[in-house]
C-alpha cells in the first residue's frame, strides 16, 4: 500500500473515530454509507447549459466523477467544445474547457472518473452538439445517529468491560 493511501486511510479513520460516540472510553467508527448512482446529460444548440446541484441542506459528501464525453447521432463534423463552470479551492467560479469533440477525429473523451464538487454547470461553448456527459453522482454519508438498540448493546458491552480486581499470586506448599 502506497504511504500516501496509508496516510488518507488512518486519516479517514480517525476522522470516523472522532465523529462517533465512545464505548467505556473507547471510540467506534461512525456507521458510513456510501451510494453511487448512474450520471447523464446531454447538451446541444437547443440545451446549451446543464446544472448539476445538490440540497444545500444536505449533511452528506457529494462527488460527481465524470467517466466519459461523447459525440451522439446526429452531430455535425464541427468542433464541439464543452466547458465546466465549479468553484476552486477558494470557493470562486471559474470556467474550464474539458473537451474539444470532433467527429472525424475525437468524437469521445474518457475522463476517467475526473471528480467534481457540486454545484457543477456543463456548457456547450461552441459547436452544435449533441454531446452526450456521463459519470457518477457519489453520495458519502456518515450517520452519527444512534438508534436505542444500539444503545442498549453499548450499555451491555460496557457492563462486560469492566475489570476484575487483580488478585496476588497464592504460595504453593514445599516452596521457599
Amino acid at each position: 500500500m502506497a504511504a500516501g493511501t496509508a496516510a488518507a486511510l488512518a486519516y479517514l479513520s480517525q476522522e470516523s473515530r472522532a465523529r462517533a460516540g465512545g464505548v467505556g472510553g473507547l471510540r467506534i467508527p461512525a456507521p458510513v454509507t456510501m451510494d453511487s448512482f448512474f450520471f447523464g446529460c446531454e447538451l446541444s444548440g437547443h440545451t446549451r447549459s446543464f446544472t448539476f446541484k445538490v440540497e444545500e441542506e444536505d449533511d452528506a459528501e457529494h462527488v460527481l466523477a465524470l467517466t466519459m464525453l461523447c459525440l451522439t447521432e446526429g452531430a455535425k463534423d464541427e468542433c464541439n467544445v464543452v466547458e465546466v463552470v465549479a468553484r476552486n479551492h477558494d470557493h470562486q467560479e471559474i470556467a474550464v474547457p474539458v473537451a474539444n469533440l470532433k467527429l472525424s477525429c475525437q468524437p469521445m473523451l474518457s475522463l476517467d472518473d475526473f471528480q467534481l464538487q457540486p454545484p457543477v454547470t456543463f456548457r456547450l461553448k461552441s459547436g452544435s452538439g449533441p454531446v452526450r456527459i456521463t459519470g457518477r453522482h457519489q453520495i458519502v454519508t456518515i450517520s452519527n445517529d444512534v438508534s436505542e438498540e444500539e444503545e442498549s448493546e453499548e450499555e451491555n458491552e460496557e457492563e462486560e468491560t469492566e475489570l476484575c480486581p487483580i488478585l496476588p499470586a497464592k504460595k504453593q506448599a514445599g516452596r521457599p
